[in-house]
């Protein structure tokens, strides 16, 4: 498992870097008194413990100029190279073998393999992964019809709904916990697209890239982080919500890589203090501090010090919103603008450009 800190606790994400048809019932199990047994014998199968080695770490270097004898001497005593090796989840999601999980699990692998609750184990590659959101593809090449599940929908999950997380916390596969939604869109500080659903149901190191689901057997949400000050469950996890899980699975499937799109301009939130010299109850919109040059912004004719109040008709009320949805936009497409330029207002058309790879 990785970790973050944000401002007021550390975070530390959940992983140590932890039958033909399709098993998601199609209606809604009601939980009986006795607990998820039926939900879980019908979606367990497709949960799967995901084993990683990456190439070994460089211990450490000798001078140049040490003496040949004392040299030979340090490196007797120091110890070898090994491979790292990391655990984490996954969930297949096609009866081929493609399986979802984690970026954070397999980034850096040079091998993966992957165990099911029946105990077999398969070699699986990277099909690709996306890092400003934490997710990978892996595929499974067997001549096996696999165990899946299917994505349902989180937009419509409510806050209070119940969920049932499985995985393989600290190795202990097929492990099940249940709880409820504590909050939506949370934004916990580790990347442009923070959108998290966070939930009480238990996680630990080895339950990243594990599935959460609701009371119908539909993954709504990839469990990716917790907080933990000790390092276990304090029962404050967030899971990637399965409507942007989906959509970047579609883009890793088609090429091993998600393309986004791009405005070309630096933001900063509005001050409370220029929102009252404008008469706004509270501070919103994005300020432009600086246009890329040759970008989609410039050519729209954006200028610094402009304020975003929306883009394509979303509102922008905190940075997040414009982030989002201009990288929710395909390369090419076009959008209006709604921006505050010198107390006046006024919309601008843009034609969206494509984000460079290395500033996703």
């Amino acid at each position: 498992m990785t970790s973050l800190l944000s401002k007021s606790a550390p975070i530390a994400l959940a992983a140590a870097l932890a039958m033909a048809p399709m098993l998601a019932p199609t209606a809604a199990f009601a939980v009986p008194a006795g607990g998820y047994g039926d939900l879980v014998e019908q979606v367990a199968p497709a949960v799967v413990f995901i084993e990683v080695t990456g190439a070994a770490e460089t211990v450490g270097t000798l001078p140049d100029n040490m003496p040949e004898a004392l040299r030979k001497r340090f490196e007797q005593q120091m110890p070898d190279a090994q491979p790292r090796a990391g655990l984490g989840s996954g969930f297949i999601i096609s009866q081929d073998g493609q399986i979802v999980t984690n970026n954070h699990v397999v980034s850096g692998a040079q091998t993966v393999s992957v165990t099911l609750a029946d105990g077999r184990k398969f070699d699986a590659e990277v099909i690709g992964s996306d890092p400003a959101t934490d997710i990978a593809l892996l595929s499974i090449k067997a001549d096996v019809d696999f165990p899946f599940v299917s994505f349902g929908t989180s937009e419509t999950m409510r806050v209070g709904d119940e969920v049932v997380a499985v995985g393989n916390p600290f190795g202990l596969s097929s492990t099940v916990t249940s709880g409820i939604i504590s909050a939506k869109s949370r934004d916990i500080n580790s990347g442009p697209y923070d959108e998290f659903i966070q939930t009480d149901a238990a996680i630990n190191r080895g339950n990243s890239g594990g599935p959460l689901f609701n009371n119908a057997g539909d993954v709504i949400g990839v469990n990716t982080a917790i907080i933990s000050p000790g390092g276990g469950s304090v029962g404050i996890g967030f899971a990637v919500p399965s409507d942007v899980v989906r959509d970047v699975v579609a883009d890793l499937s088609q090429d091993g890589s998600v393309t986004r799109g791009w405005l070309g301009v630096s933001i900063r939130p509005m001050s409370d203090e220029v929102a009252q010299v404008l008469g706004y109850e509270s501070a919103t919109g994005a300020v432009v501090e600086a246009v890329s040059k040759d970008s989609p912004a410039a050519g729209a004719g954006l200028e610094n010090g402009d304020i975003i109040l929306s883009f394509d008709s979303v509102e922008i009320k905190a940075l997040r919103d414009l982030t989002r949805a201009v990288a929710a936009k395909n390369p090419d497409d076009s959008a209006q603008v709604s921006i505050l330029r010198r107390g006046k207002e006024m919309t601008l058309d843009v034609t969206i450009g494509t984000l460079p790879p290395q500033d996703a």
